[in-house]
């Protein structure tokens, strides 16, 4: 029968730290077609069997199921409610029908009112000697508890990372919290409710704490205690106990301090761990903490602290190693099988004093040994002392890898595979985006861009995740940003994220930092990045407009478009004011990064960069009108239309000769014009003809950058050039996608020629084998092959556009993804010419099927296909569709 079957808070099916009117989500799973909901009745409650009510909306006239705000509800500090819904509904075959409340309900935890009291409550245990070491400290506090217990709340956080404890449990599974800000901004805090771990009785609140990113060092200049020179910890403990009263404890100066085994911690180098200083206990009461010495207040450097919502990054896939093998050099090494962002975990016995040491590596040289020139001067190394004869088992506390092998220099005796596992370390998010076919390789090429993704969306999306670099590139973060919509919900990552950059912006005057959060902005160093300006370059600063847009396309939420408007505006004023007659320009820009029709030696490609400056400066004022539109923001909508047409008719006449032929002759410049819709219509021919021609020059290969690879199959297809586009796709030797799959790449690379074809590498100055950005191509894996598109006027899945691109000499595509209004899905099967195509529509919503390639529809399951625009066309409601029909 019909039933609610999910129901989640800002994205999440439980969330802490809520201090604003949330909105509320639900899926509508029926056996019926064509199900619309009518109305709904939401009911919040702080008991979860719902005997009393809290908040009642009734039954509400509505068709709106997602994003769903109740007006005059804000949670209270540090309380838990619960959620149920129930839906009115239509649907064929039935007719109107309610449902009954189902046992799915979601959680959220009130958050704090006055989150700012906690600056006023940071506590380190380092001296001023300890300001240019990097290690880890202890902090603990012992406390009573007279009363029965009916609930307790902590709210922390911390400056650098902390792991935290009570009565010797961890609180929590998140690692690396909490998390990377712009901390001279902005540090968000955590919410966690450890009502099961206090006692009546004697208590013990511990922190663990290491540099991270607040103190370790950040970026290829290696700079040290960047944020701040100290770690410190800030904590409130709200008790609530059965008889009605509260009792609430914090981070003082009557807290104490230690240092840690840990005696080296560093996001690049790795952890070094003396297990004989460990103190059993410190974490639990009764301990003697006598020797220890006394904590002290620090001011803090965050002018805010906010809650967490959602996106904590967790251990997530356990990835056992699959081989164990000599190196021809004699190196003893343990093969995972799969490049990823993680944490090794390791096993063994020894004595005391005997040490562990190994070093993560992403790729064997071409002779089979060890490679870490590619790491620059990050380390990657784990090093473990032994303190007794008993087994052990260690993983590190504050840092994380960019690895598939491990290099094992020191072990008691013979390092195997049964004495390592590995934990793949990313942010937490909904896998939202299914994708295979009959062809493996690109069935590999999709599980790479997934774990590429994994890999470098750790708190911020980083470039990658190995080398002495790991920052959050605006570049990469804008070109995957698509792709990562479909594979996974961002919503919550990227909205955090986006968040930075707005505060980060406003120090430019608009300008939008090359990293977000902003590390390179103060380096006195000069080189040819920083000479140059360390913010607002085309494409890369795009992030500003291009990815909250994004969010708004894949989810239909309007409040991100409202949240980074001031931003996104910003963006566009600032490209505006260093424009002349359009053309705008502005210190260093990146171009196309990395083409291969760069010259010798350089990254940079062949394409103008001016060109590529005005496109992008057309197309983000194209979208800030949509969204000022959206909003209501009438002036502003007409304005930006009106100035993204001037920019248009500038592109054209300064990119288009006399004889419609583009000036720049390169794959990428006529990709930009294609695909952002620059080129005058009456020579749209001749530039698709001109794009197929430089493809031909190559050999039917691509040589394009970060800018151009991402649209490439996307101008091709949607010019009437789709099987062009598949052969692109499918090409297995060099330069190509395929090719680093034949290459044995697991995740995606940097470089197109990141491995040669005679084995020899790209300048380990700058070659990662797990940066995502290539891994674009996936969103036309989704949307053209496919065929999940979505429609703009209806976005979020509230309609969908299915038109699958069918072709490659693919036998058959599944592919869905789970929206916020349930899963979308498209199945679809080749045997000659007949085409056998299965469509999912979640309940309360519609979609249009296009059939463009087809010749007849044959088999329609109750749909009504008409020919029109040069596609048979139906639209439809909920429900699944299963139909065939003949290829022209």
């Amino acid at each position: 029968m019909i039933k609610v079957s999910r129901i989640q808070i800002n994205y999440l099916d439980h969330i802490t730290g809520v201090t604003e009117s949330p909105r509320f989500s639900w899926v509508i799973d029926s056996p019926f077609k064509n199900c619309v909901q009518l109305g709904y009745q939401l009911q919040i409650a702080i008991d979860p069997g719902f005997k009393t009510i809290d908040m009642d909306s009734g039954m509400v006239e509505s068709d709106q199921s997602a994003q769903v705000v109740v007006k005059n509800f804000i949670p209270e500090e540090g309380v838990k409610y619960h959620v149920r819904v129930r839906v009115h509904v239509t649907c064929d075959g039935l007719g109107e029908y309610t449902t009954a409340y189902g046992k799915t309900a979601a959680t959220m935890l009130g958050g704090l009112k006055n989150p700012d009291e906690l600056k006023n409550h940071f506590i380190t245990a380092e001296e001023e000697k300890d300001i240019p070491l990097s290690k880890g400290t202890y902090l603990r506090k012992e406390f009573t508890i007279k009363k029965e217990i009916q609930s307790a709340i902590i709210y922390s956080t911390a400056f650098g990372m902390y792991q935290l404890h009570l009565n010797g449990e961890l609180v929590s599974d998140d690692q690396l919290a909490p998390g990377w800000t712009s901390y001279g901004h902005r540090v968000l805090y955590q919410t966690y409710d450890v009502s099961h771990l206090l006692n009546k009785g004697a208590n013990a609140l511990g922190a663990h704490l290491g540099p991270g990113w607040y103190k370790g060092t950040l970026s290829f200049l290696r700079i040290h205690h960047f944020y701040g020179p100290y770690t410190a910890l800030s904590l409130r403990l709200d008790v609530v106990y059965t008889d009605g009263t509260k009792e609430s404890f914090y981070s003082d100066d009557s807290w104490k301090g230690s240092d840690s085994p840990v005696v080296l911690s560093e996001l690049y180098d790795g952890e070094s761990y003396d297990a004989r200083l460990e103190q059993p206990g410190w974490d639990a009461p009764d301990f003697n903490d006598d020797g220890w010495r006394c904590a002290r207040f620090v001011e803090s450097t965050a002018t805010s602290i906010e809650p967490q919502y959602g996106s904590a990054v967790k251990k997530n896939e356990q990835v056992s190693p699959k081989l164990a093998f000599v190196t021809p050099k004699g190196e003893r090494v343990i093969d995972f099988g799969q490049n990823m962002s993680a944490l090794p975990m390791i096993t063994g016995q020894g004595k005391a004093g005997d040490r562990v040491v190994i070093t993560c590596f992403e790729v064997l040289d071409k002779d089979g040994n060890v490679y870490t020139a590619n790491l620059r001067k990050a380390a990657q190394t784990v090093t473990y002392t032994i303190k007794d004869d008993k087994s052990f088992t260690f993983t590190p506390h504050f840092t994380f890898f960019g690895f598939r092998f491990i290099h094992v220099s020191e072990f008691p005796g013979r390092a195997d595979l049964d004495n390592f596992l590995a934990f793949a370390v990313y942010s937490e998010m909904e896998q939202t985006g299914f994708f295979e076919c009959s062809n493996p390789d690109l069935n590999q090429l999709q599980s790479n861009i997934q774990w590429g993704m994994k890999s470098n969306f750790v708190s911020v999306p980083t470039d990658c995740p190995q080398r002495d670099e790991r920052m959050g590139w605006t570049g990469d973060a804008q070109i995957f940003g698509r792709t990562a919509a479909f594979n996974m919900n961002t919503y919550t990552f990227f909205s955090n994220w986006l968040r930075d950059l707005a505060v980060d912006q406003k120090a430019v005057d608009g300008g939008v930092p090359h990293v977000i959060p902003d590390v390179l902005h103060i380096y006195p160093f000069k080189n040819w990045l920083l000479e140059q300006g360390s913010h607002s370059a085309a494409a890369w600063s795009d992030a500003a407009v291009i990815n909250p847009w994004v969010l708004y396309l894949a989810h239909g939420d309007a409040k991100i478009l409202e949240v980074q408007y001031e931003s996104m505006k910003a963006w566009i004023d600032f490209m505006t004011d260093h424009a002349e007659g359009n053309i705008w320009s502005y210190r260093l820009q990146f171009g196309d990064w990395v083409a291969l029709d760069a010259e010798e030696g350089s990254y940079f490609g062949a394409t103008p960069t001016d060109l590529i400056s005005i496109a992008y400066y057309e197309y983000s004022t194209r979208i800030f009108s949509k969204v000022a539109n959206i909003l209501g923001r009438d002036e502003d909508a007409k304005r930006y239309a009106l100035l993204a047409d001037s920019i248009k008719r500038t592109f054209q006449e300064t990119f288009f000769n006399e004889n419609g032929d583009m000036t720049a002759q390169t794959q990428t410049a006529h990709i930009l014009a294609l695909h952002f819709n620059l080129t005058p219509e009456k020579h749209l021919a001749q530039t698709v003809v001109g794009l197929k021609h430089l493809l031909d020059k190559h050999d039917g290969h691509l040589v394009t950058g970060f800018v151009g690879t991402p649209y490439f199959c996307h101008a091709l297809s949607s010019n009437g050039c789709m099987e062009e586009a598949y052969d692109l796709l499918l090409k297995t030797d060099f330069p190509s996608w395929l090719y680093q799959v034949k290459k044995g790449a697991t995740t995606i690379w940097e470089h197109w020629d990141g491995i040669k074809p005679d084995g020899s590498m790209w300048s380990p100055s700058m070659n990662s084998f797990n940066h995502y950005a290539y891994g674009a191509i996936g969103e036309w894996l989704y949307q053209v092959v496919a065929g999940l598109e979505i429609d703009e006027e209806n976005p979020g899945y509230k309609h969908t556009i299915i038109e699958p691109g069918i072709g490659g000499r693919l036998h058959w595509v599944r592919c869905s993804y789970v929206s916020t209004y349930g899963t979308v899905g498209v199945h679809w099967e080749v045997e000659g010419k007949t085409v056998s195509l299965t469509v999912t529509i979640p309940g309360n919503t519609t979609a249009t099927i296009r059939l463009s390639d087809a010749r007849e529809v044959l088999e329609q399951d109750g749909l009504n296909f008409t020919y029109q625009d040069g596609a048979f066309t139906t639209q439809t409601g909920s429900g699944t569709y299963a139909f065939t029909y003949l290829l022209n």
